[in-house]
């Protein structure tokens, strides 16, 4: 470990293996450690054993639930936007050859007591309950609208501008209820509280032609999700480090970083030996994830907690049509909140429980005192739990950018349902680091012959 690094990266979550990938890509001599003895950190899929060894210490695991190796168990949930950032990277760095991806059956929206499919097409639009006929005809205008706007013509606009227009006067011109605005603005535009509806609408716009590109995509619903659960995106970021070079150490505790005078990093103390880089990356958890560190320097502050629920049922969600997987987003209008409630299901169909068994999270961003309850309405929509294992974890993001001293810290994952913000984090770290944009190289797949 005497060897100098241009880079260490602290622990194996997605963010940091996607970091450690390209930078590896980049020609960087990345050094990639891990307290752990499993890759994944937060993001990292448990089996059972793993998962109550975590949650139950002192309980044995249930014989009915199967196999042990046949469970892998997701700590956060999250799907991937078939036409979103992430699958961009996927594609662009070729990682996609060591994954297997299978789509999620359904998308779904909670209104007014009861759970719908969000539409996807016109035909669903139209026979829909969401929405009543003459609703539907003013959602079909906003629709038509938002697929036809071209930037560079005036004749699309209908009057709006899209960087100086607030998504509450898009609504209003095209005269959509609140309820409307409910499933389009959390379950396509896939915003977790109602602020969007106050601020230029361009971005609003650009989600729901991203959520509506990715339905076009594959039909029946714009996430995929990976065979083996989400533990194995980290794993396939850090085989594409491996192959240019990037060096890994699991199971390595991290007792100090180590700066100079001037507080710029130095390098990394584990026991009794020290390894020296020009710059270190890591998550908020190996930089004193709230409490003082380094000499009273705070690196990470608490935005918020996020409670997720992992929940084992015996049956698909009722209302789902029987489906294997589905995402259902409760919004926050629906259950007097200021943030959304999200549910993730998947099932044996995607290797990550036994046969028979489906795996439902519910997750919101905390708000009150009583964070249990909180998710009440979610646990509600499952129907008989047959067991269930509850997380409330710290938000945390970095006080600096680093660029002053060379440590740069990525954000813990949000509750959003999806990893579009997790790829904003590495395109930020990454411009603090190089001093330039990420630019994704096009590479040519391999076909065989």
């Amino acid at each position: 470990m005497d060897e100098e690094y241009d880079v260490i990266v602290l622990g194996t979550g997605l963010t940091e293996c996607i970091l450690s990938g390209l930078l590896s890509v980049e020609g960087k001599k990345v050094l990639h450690m891990d307290r752990n003895d499993y890759y994944g950190g937060d993001s990292a899929s448990l089996n059972l054993t793993q998962l109550y060894r975590k949650f139950r210490p002192d309980q044995a695991v249930p014989t009915e639930l199967g196999r042990d190796r046949d469970y892998a168990v997701d700590l956060i949930p999250k799907f991937i936007i078939a036409s979103g950032e992430l699958t961009r990277i996927l594609v662009h760095t070729d990682v996609t050859r060591y994954l297997e991806f299978k789509q999620i059956a359904g998308s779904y929206v909670y209104r007014e007591g009861k759970i719908s499919k969000v539409p996807s097409t016109e035909m669903e639009a139209v026979k829909s309950p969401l929405m009543g006929l003459f609703e539907k005809r003013r959602a079909k205008k906003f629709f038509e609208f938002l697929q036809s706007w071209k930037d560079d013509d005036p004749a699309t606009h209908q009057g709006i501008d899209l960087d100086k227009n607030t998504m509450a006067q898009v609504y209003e011109k095209f005269g959509l209820e609140p309820g409307t605005q409910d499933f389009i603005g959390h379950a396509m535009a896939l915003y977790l509280d109602d602020d969007y509806k106050t601020k230029p609408a361009r971005p609003a716009y650009e989600r729901i032609v991203l959520y509506t590109s990715s339905m076009a995509r594959y039909g029946k619903s714009p996430y995929i999700y990976p065979l083996y659960g989400l533990g194995e995106l980290p794993q396939a970021f850090a085989r594409l480090s491996a192959i240019y070079g990037g060096t890994y150490m699991l199971d390595k505790p991290i007792d100090e970083i180590i700066t100079d005078d001037d507080g710029k990093f130095v390098g990394v103390r584990s026991g009794s030996e020290t390894v020296k880089a020009k710059q270190v990356v890591g998550d908020p958890s190996y930089f004193g994830a709230g409490k003082s560190a380094d000499g009273g320097k705070v690196r990470v502050v608490e935005e918020g907690k996020v409670i997720r629920a992992i929940c084992f049922l015996k049956h698909p969600i009722p209302g789902t049509d029987d489906s294997d997987s589905a995402q259902i987003i409760i919004p926050q209008n629906q259950v007097g909140r200021r943030n959304d409630i999200y549910i993730a299901m998947v099932s044996s169909t995607h290797n990550v429980c036994a046969k028979d068994v489906y795996v439902a999270i519910v997750s919101t961003i905390v708000e009150t005192d009583r964070p249990e309850q909180e998710i009440a309405p979610g646990l509600q929509l499952l129907g008989p739990i047959y067991d269930k294992f509850i997380s409330v974890s710290s938000l945390y993001t970095p006080t600096s950018t680093g660029e002053s001293d060379g440590v740069f810290i990525t954000r813990s994952y949000d509750a959003t349902s999806h990893f579009e913000t997790v790829v904003d984090d590495v395109n930020h770290v990454w411009k603090r680091m190089l001093g330039k944009d990420l630019v994704l190289k096009k590479r040519d797949v391999e076909v065989e012959a």
